[in-house]
């Protein structure tokens, strides 16, 4: 019987090796990235026997699950199951426990965000969280399941994937660790171990010619939601004087025809935690280098009389908010982020510090400035950030919203088509749900001399799609020991459906199954016998069609 439990033991922990004095970590699967993708998937493989490191970039865990978007874009729950499911379920059995409302009784929040006891059955779910819950309950995975974590390394993309035969044998990290696996999985929001494994990828907005779409591309003269100018506003720093030069974030190129392809992708944000309790309120602070003339723009839109600027400050447990982008001139930093994918580590944190000084100039305007309506600014002041939210950062989320970066080019691409239900998926892995949306990607001047934004896409679908296996796959010849549950192989305005948060959980989950399956065939991921597969993601409760 010890013989068994130490063989048990030896196959479950990483094996610890020496190369020179570089430490090399073994586990059957390596799973690269801290998102919510990247817990699941390592909860699913050490759930189905076999041993897996997460090597995370990041010291928290669940990407943006935990870093400030708790009011969940969900689309139809239905067909959200599995691990997923249970995250969700893990909240709501937090939120039952009386000490879960410190700042709010649970009466007066009520039971929003909830699902029904007709739709969940046992296993009721929430919704709607505070951040620091759901990091809990990331790391009550951790915890449960023994989970190996290394955080804080950080892949190198220049010479930190060692191939053999179209096979990855190991990763190496900034630090110079190596962890050496049978499969990897990419999570993380970037695709950089993706790309620097040499799979083909894509960043940017197809032409719609290129899949025969209608909602890809360049959108000039497309306005959906709201986040657009309603009244015409002059982009100039004098108004009306275009030799006076153009307002900070007001692009000076041809925006492009609608429709044809271009290097933009949709703004990212930081999705905030703010509180309207006093107690547990920290005023918003005048932060380095703030230049009111940045938010120019917005004193001219607030001029005009628009006063949405509170529409989209949804709120969560414990008199708190999840605070996400509307109308013309708010959370996004439209066109700040082009660099972003591609760009080294150095160049990235310039890009989140850069967003971060945005929306922080941005609240202590509203907050402060007298161009702002006495009203508005009223209402602001009894906003402030969280106290016990993200306290080793500031009380500022630690992630900031990568709404989209690289796309795989896999086996199967997710089009327009499959979404919307035009055209047949394959070997379903997991469904989606949620409208075809993309957010602004650029803010440009109209030929009649005033400001407009472009690329904001809201349109909704009339069932749940499935998601194909080959869409976390790459082309077999360009490496057969790699799944992509995150950084997935879709156009632009599907993955704008796709990227929802609990659509990466349960891609995480499929992708962890598929990869433990492979190696107990010693095939590549691409030969898995998908009966199998379905079988088991089946069997963990996965829908993978409307009615199962």
């Amino acid at each position: 019987m010890r013989k068994v439990c130490l063989l048990i033991t030896v196959l479950l922990l990483p094996a610890l090796f020496s190369q020179g004095t570089a430490p090399v970590y073994k586990a059957d699967v390596i799973i690269y990235g801290g998102t919510a993708a990247a817990v699941i998937a390592a909860v699913q493989v050490h759930k189905m026997g076999k041993s897996v490191i997460v090597v995370s970039p990041d010291k928290h865990l669940g990407g943006l699950s935990s870093g400030g978007l708790g009011f969940t874009d969900t689309g139809n729950k239905s067909v959200i199951g599995g691990l997923a499911r249970d995250f969700y379920h893990r909240i709501w059995l937090h939120y039952q426990q009386p000490s879960a409302w410190n700042w709010q009784k649970p009466s007066e929040y009520g039971n929003k965000g909830q699902g029904t006891p007709a739709m969940d059955g046992a296993a009721r779910t929430m919704w709607i969280f505070e951040p620091h819950v759901a990091e809990q309950v990331m790391e009550d995975y951790v915890r449960e399941n023994n989970l190996v974590i290394y955080r804080g390394e950080w892949l190198n993309r220049e010479q930190g994937v060692a191939k053999k035969a179209g096979k990855i044998q190991a990763i190496t990290t900034l630090s110079g660790h190596t962890y050496s696996g049978k499969i990897f999985i990419d999570a993380t929001y970037e695709g950089d171990l993706m790309a620097a494994a040499g799979v083909s990828y894509t960043v940017g907005r197809e032409a719609n010619a290129t899949y025969g779409e209608s909602w890809n591309g360049i959108q000039t003269g497309v306005l959906h939601h709201g986040h657009y100018f309603k009244q015409h506003i002059s982009p100039y720093r004098i108004a009306g004087d275009s030799g006076s030069g153009l307002l900070p974030g007001v692009s000076a190129e041809n925006p492009g025809e609608k429709g044809v392809a271009d290097h933009r992708i949709q703004a990212y944000c930081f999705r905030l935690c703010l509180t309207d309790n006093a107690a547990n309120r920290i005023s918003f602070p005048k932060p380095i280098g703030y230049d009111a003339a940045k938010y120019e723009l917005l004193g001219r839109v607030l001029d005009s009389g628009w006063n949405e600027v509170f529409n989209k400050f949804d709120l969560i447990p414990n008199h708190k908010t999840d605070v996400n982008n509307h109308g013309p001139f708010s959370m996004d930093n439209i066109g700040m982020n082009y660099d972003y994918p591609e760009g080294s580590y150095a160049r990235r944190k310039e890009i989140i510090r850069e967003h971060e000084a945005y929306q922080q100039g941005l609240l202590y305007f509203l907050a402060n400035d007298p161009r702002v309506p006495a009203a508005i600014q009223a209402r602001m002041k009894t906003w402030g950030l969280s106290a016990d939210e993200f306290k080793d950062n500031g009380n500022w989320p630690h992630q900031l919203y990568i709404r989209e970066a690289r796309r795989m080019k896999g086996e199967f691409v997710m089009t327009e088509q499959t979404v919307v239900g035009k055209s047949e998926v394959p070997q379903s892995i997991g469904m989606g749900s949620y409208t075809l949306d993309a957010h602004n990607a650029q803010r440009y001047v109209k030929k009649d001399g005033f400001v407009q934004n472009e690329g904001d896409i809201g349109v909704d679908i009339k069932a749940p799609y499935k998601v194909a296996y080959g869409a976390i796959l790459p082309h077999q010849q360009e490496c057969s020991n790699l799944l992509v549950p995150v950084c997935v192989s879709a156009s632009h305005i599907a993955y704008g459906s796709i990227r929802m948060e609990p659509v990466f959980m349960i891609l995480g989950q499929s992708a962890a199954t598929a990869a433990v399956l492979a190696i107990a065939e010693n095939k590549a991921v691409q030969e898995v016998d998908y009966e199998k597969l379905k079988a088991q993601l089946l069997k963990d409760q996965q829908h993978l069609e409307t009615g199962l």
